[in-house]
C-alpha cells in the first residue's frame, strides 16, 4: 500500500477544500493510505486578521523568517508528499516556511517526491521560486505544482481578497465577484487526484518526470510576470524599512511605517497599477518571445 502525506496550513479552510478535492480519488482507493496533517504555529495567527497584525507579518514573510511550528505526528515513511500552501506577500506563508526550516522537515523531505498545491490570488510565481529553494535545501524532489487562483479580474481581487482576509466576508458585493477560488474550479481539481492514483499504481512517483502534465495544473499569465518582479524588489525595500523601524512585530515604529506603506499601496493601486496594465498591453507584442520564454520557465514542472 502506498502512503501519501497531505501537509498544509490553512486559515480560511479554502486550501483544505482544494486539497480535499485533489485527494478524494486517492482516499477512495484501497491501495492508498492518505495521512492528513495540519501545521500549527506555536503562536496561532488570527483570522480574520486585524489590520496591523496582518501587515506586521510582511517583513518576516518576505525574508523567509519562519515561525516556530508544533512538531507533527508522522508515520515512519511516505511514498509521496502533497504540500499545500497559501501566499503571503509573494512568499510561502510563515508557518509553512517555519516547518520547512525545522529539524523534522530535514528528515521528512529528504529524497521524497513532492507535489506543491497553491491556493491564492493571482500572484504566486515568486512564492513558488522561493518554495523551490526551500525544497532543494531539504533534498526533496519537486515533481509537480498545482495552482488555483481567485476568481475575478486582478483589479477586482485587489479589493475582494483583502476584504476577505480582514473581515472574513467573501460574498459578492457592489458588482465585485465573490472572493476566493470558484467552487467549480475546486471541484474540477479532482482530475489531478485521478491522475495521481494512476501514477502511484505505476510507481511513477519514483521517477523524475512530472505526474500532472497536460492537465492545466499551472497557467502563468505572462502579463503579470513583470508586475511580480517589480513587486518583489519593492517588498524587499519596504521589509527592510519595517525591520529598521521596529524589530518586534507590533512596535510603534513598525506600525507607523505600515501606515505610510498602506497609503503608498493605495496610491499605487489607483494610479500606477492601471497605467502598468495599459503599458503591458502596449509592449506585449514587442516582448512576446521573451515573455513566452519566461512563462515556460515559471510553469515548470507541471505546465501545459
Amino acid at each position: 500500500m502506498k502512503k501519501v502525506l497531505v501537509l498544509y496550513y490553512s486559515q480560511s479552510g479554502q486550501l483544505r477544500d482544494v486539497l480535499a478535492s485533489i485527494i478524494a480519488p486517492l482516499e477512495k482507493s484501497a491501495e492508498i493510505d492518505c495521512d492528513w496533517r495540519l501545521l500549527e504555529p506555536v503562536e496561532p495567527y488570527p483570522y480574520p486578521w486585524p489590520f496591523y497584525a496582518f501587515f506586521n507579518t510582511f517583513p518576516e514573510a518576505v525574508n523567509l523568517e519562519g515561525c516556530p511550528v508544533r512538531e507533527v505526528d508522522l508515520a515512519a515513511d511516505y511514498d509521496l508528499i502533497v504540500l499545500g500552501y497559501t501566499v503571503w506577500f509573494l512568499s510561502p506563508s510563515i508557518p509553512i516556511t517555519g516547518f520547512l526550516q525545522s529539524a523534522q522537515a530535514q528528515t521528512l523531505f529528504q529524497g521524497k517526491p513532492v507535489i506543491t498545491v497553491i491556493a491564492c490570488r493571482d500572484m504566486w510565481l515568486m512564492a513558488q521560486e522561493k518554495m523551490k529553494g526551500l525544497l532543494k535545501d531539504l533534498g526533496a524532489r519537486l515533481l509537480d505544482n498545482v495552482v488555483l487562483t481567485d476568481q475575478g479580474d486582478s483589479l477586482y481581487t485587489f479589493v475582494t481578497t483583502p476584504r476577505w482576509l480582514l473581515t472574513g466576508k467573501k460574498e459578492a458585493f457592489w458588482g465585485f465577484p465573490r472572493a476566493g477560488i470558484a467552487a467549480a474550479d475546486i471541484t474540477a481539481a479532482s482530475r489531478f487526484g485521478r491522475r495521481l492514483l494512476e501514477a502511484l499504481r505505476d510507481n511513477l512517483e519514483q521517477g523524475e518526470k512530472p505526474l500532472l502534465g497536460k492537465l492545466g495544473a499551472v497557467n502563468v499569465n505572462g502579463k503579470l510576470i513583470a508586475s511580480e518582479r517589480i513587486a518583489r524588489r519593492s517588498f524587499m525595500i519596504w521589509s527592510r524599512l519595517l525591520k529598521n523601524a521596529g524589530a518586534v512585530a507590533g512596535s510603534t515604529g513598525r506600525n507607523l511605517v505600515i501606515t505610510i506603506y498602506f497609503v503608498f499601496l493605495l496610491l499605487m493601486i489607483v494610479t500606477v497599477v492601471p497605467l502598468n496594465i495599459l503599458l503591458r498591453r502596449c509592449i506585449y507584442p514587442f516582448r512576446k518571445t521573451a515573455i513566452d520564454r519566461a512563462v515556460t520557465e515559471y510553469e515548470q514542472p507541471s505546465g501545459r
